[in-house]
């Protein structure tokens, strides 16, 4: 559970990229720009995991020593709603997600959970359940039981992962919490979140499903996004105004309703970005009286 609002990049910022350094620095680097949140990509993966045990753990420890909420992104291979070899493949390569995190005491595996391809959407939603519901069995047998299993909303409608449900997942499988890619709702649904109250009414959802606690922690990605009649098309920074959604809106219910999200850029320019939203938040708690 977030102690405040938390911010950072989804990846290693091109900054970082330049010194060289080890991974396990990043949360250094972070840090020293005022950030304190951390997404590591896993996003190739295959069916074990793709990093070495004992990065993992330096990249845990340098995160716990500079305050940095760690999460990963895993495999962009899951597929849910595929057919049977698909599903058992896709299941290995989100338990080898969940095994890196958990050696570097993360909180969080953000992944797609499929596409529908030729089954209804209950069919796809069905074959969710059932697989995730298999993944947490196999992290409790591996004894983890700390990291979540974050379903992320999706940003095409040929892909499952409406705010519905994602929040469905989370309804029926232990272990979840939901991540709000807020330009995906807003690509998805061909520009929905145009105003507070499309925000309004996206976080009163979560919390009548899901409760309290979830509202108040989410789990969020954010960026400025280009889309067409299929969804998503690729991300723009903060500075390009004409794309959408506003942050300017979430940043306004953070502050009214005292939230504590983990806030993670994938902007082009992941942590300049993160910065940037960052401090509008600040700005609007301090407007709140609550900084």
């Amino acid at each position: 559970m977030a102690d405040r609002p938390r911010f950072g990049p989804a990846g290693v910022p091109s900054a970082f990229k330049a010194l060289k350094s080890p991974v396990f620095e990043v949360p250094i680097f972070l840090h020293d720009e005022g950030l304190d949140a951390f997404e590591y990509q896993a996003v190739r993966w295959g069916p074990k995991p793709q990093m070495k045990k004992d990065i993992a753990e330096k990249l845990g420890i340098n995160a716990k020593k500079h305050d940095v909420w760690l999460t990963v992104h895993g495999s962009y291979f899951i597929n849910f709603c595929g057919d049977y070899e698909t599903i058992e493949t896709s299941k290995k390569r989100l338990i080898a997600c969940a095994t890196a995190a958990n050696w570097m005491d993360a909180h969080v595996v953000v992944f797609h959970p499929g596409f529908y391809g030729k089954k209804s959407p209950q069919e796809a939603l069905e074959c969710c359940v059932k697989a995730m519901g298999e993944v947490v069995e196999s992290m409790r047998t591996l004894q983890i039981t700390k990291v979540h299993l974050g379903p992320e909303t999706t940003g095409k409608p040929s892909q499952f992962g409406s705010l519905d449900e994602v929040l469905t997942l989370c309804e029926r499988v232990e272990l979840t919490e939901p991540v709000i890619d807020w330009a995906h709702i807003h690509a998805r649904e061909g520009g929905k979140m145009k105003t507070i109250n499309d925000f309004r009414e996206a976080v009163n959802e979560i919390e009548k499903r899901l409760g309290i606690n979830a509202i108040k922690n989410l789990h969020c990605h954010y960026t400025l996004v280009e889309f067409t009649g299929r969804g998503e098309k690729c991300h723009h920074t903060m500075d390009e105004v004409e794309y959408g959604p506003p942050f300017e809106f979430l940043a306004t219910l953070i502050a009214e309703l005292d939230l504590k999200p983990v806030i993670i850029s994938e902007s082009p320019i992941l942590d300049v970005d993160a910065q940037e939203m960052r401090d509008i938040v600040l700005k609007k708690l301090e407007e709140k009286g609550k900084r």
